[in-house]
């Protein structure tokens, strides 16, 4: 057996449905798939049972521990050479393991390869929130590429949505941590630090939905902001300038609005002196009050026009391109308040992780 796909599942039966959907259609066969139901309330025994006959198809059911843990089980009952692990809301194209080993093995001709990852794309099925979402956590402007895109700012981690490592090097590695936040980073970072070095393959990418609303978006990047401080308590010297500036951006636009408000009372205040006859200063106050919104608004709409351009252009839609604009206010303010809550909750307050976020994570 030449790869084993491990899929980690928490109450998402019609995702997992349109995954192994897409795993039949494989152009490359030597594979098996694992599920692993992490103690859901809505089980996906019937979905897998209808592909029982058509896949190699291994279905287990535990009781919940977290998405890193399931996969160190699935892992435990796998009999790939290789691991390949997806999170359970992506959908493969038919060639997405045959670029897997093809890059596997032509780069292993001269490099010894033992772990990869690959980006991930919006599906034209996808709702315009939906390809939003994934422009925001994809491109430049917003996570400086370091999910996978070919313009990095950062090293290149794989991410669980879409990574893989040799089997043997998973096991002596103990697989992911029991952090229920940022573990697959922390996977990478000790892959890394056991002297490997994982590579992206452009050409092994899937489809991914991530998150269908704002709202869910938003917890989901402000616990990732949280995972950033656990993780650079974890892996001293790994916090780098692009971890930083999802809290400069926030703390940017707190200011921007600040500056914003300053000016309109101080141009309300002009207009009270103006009516009640109190001259000269009215048009001092008028004047600074002008100046004070205009600086506090144009680099947030400047950087809107960038976002709703750029974001137009990739999707062909003005209206994703226009959604992009709050996904991407949502992605990094998400991401900086949960960053600076962990910030002062570790580094301040000086809190260990399970005490700190036991109310987020570890219930």
């Amino acid at each position: 057996m030449k790869y084993s796909i491990i899929v980690p599942v928490f109450n998402r039966p019609d995702e997992v449905d349109e995954l192994l959907e897409s795993l039949c259609s494989q152009t490359f066969k030597d594979f098996e798939v694992v599920i692993v139901e992490d103690g859901s309330q809505k089980p996906c025994k019937d979905v897998c049972d209808k592909y029982a006959n058509i896949l190699d198809l291994h279905y287990y059911n535990k009781e919940n521990s977290g998405p890193g843990q399931s996969r160190n089980y699935g892992v435990e009952r796998a009999q790939g050479e290789y691991v390949i692990v997806l999170d359970s809301d992506v959908v493969l194209p038919s060639g997405y393991l045959a670029a897997v080993n093809s890059s596997l093995f032509t780069l292993n001709s001269s490099l010894d390869i033992v772990a990869w990852g690959g980006p991930d794309a919006a599906h034209p099925s996808f709702t315009p929130v939906q390809k939003a979402i994934s422009y925001s956590m994809t491109s430049f402007f917003t996570t400086g590429g370091i999910r996978g895109g070919k313009a990095k700012l950062d090293k290149f981690y794989p991410r669980s949505f879409n990574m893989g490592i040799r089997r043997d090097v998973y096991l002596q590695l103990g697989g992911f941590s029991k952090m229920r936040f940022g573990e697959d980073i922390d996977f990478s970072y000790r892959i890394v630090e056991a002297g490997h070095n994982p590579r992206l393959f452009p050409d092994a990418w899937v489809w991914h939905k991530r998150r269908t609303d704002f709202r869910k978006f938003f917890r989901q990047v402000y616990n990732s902001g949280i995972a950033r401080i656990n993780l650079t308590k974890r892996h001293p010297g790994t916090l780098k300038l692009v971890h930083l500036l999802p809290t400069v951006f926030t703390l940017g636009v707190i200011g921007c609005l600040l500056m914003f408000l300053a000016g309109v009372g101080l141009w309300v205040e002009g207009e009270w002196l103006d009516a009640h006859g109190l001259r000269p200063y009215d048009n001092m106050h008028q004047g600074v009050g002008f100046v004070c919104c205009v600086l506090g608004l144009f680099p947030l709409l400047f950087y809107s026009t960038v976002i709703f351009i750029d974001s137009s252009i990739r999707n062909r839609s003005l209206w994703v391109g226009l959604l992009s604009i709050p996904a991407a206010f949502t992605q990094l303010m998400g991401y900086g308040f949960g960053f600076i809550v962990a910030w002062w909750k570790r580094c301040v307050l000086k809190q260990d992780e399970f005490t700190a976020f036991e109310k987020n994570f570890y219930k």
